[in-house]
């Protein structure tokens, strides 16, 4: 059997990962598949802690993390969309919606 260690180090480099690529990249689509990154890290460990307990409900919880990020994927493509369509780039550096 796998220690839990070792999936808590596989979980931590995939949001460290994650982490590095919302905080590098301006794409919009390529920060949204770095936040999708960090919420499957997040259900690793989750995942990894309710075996180690022996415990289904950790399980159940990453069920309903996957059907929230499923619901953040389809509104945030969306936005992503209608301002494509709006400015022509999916650059955040490009987008100053706030700005007159």
């Amino acid at each position: 059997m796998i220690p839990l260690s070792w999936y808590l180090l596989l979980s931590l480099t995939l949001f460290t990962i994650g982490v590095l690529g919302v905080l590098i990249r301006r794409n919009a689509i390529v920060i949204f598949m770095c936040i999708e990154l960090m919420l499957n890290s997040v259900n690793l460990a989750l995942v990894g802690f309710s075996s180690y307990i022996g415990n289904e409900i950790g399980q159940m919880l990453v069920f309903f993390v996957m059907v929230v990020a499923a619901a953040e994927v389809s509104v945030g493509l969306a936005i992503v969309i209608a301002i494509f369509r709006n400015r022509l780039t999916v650059n955040i550096d490009e987008i100053n919606l706030l700005k007159w």
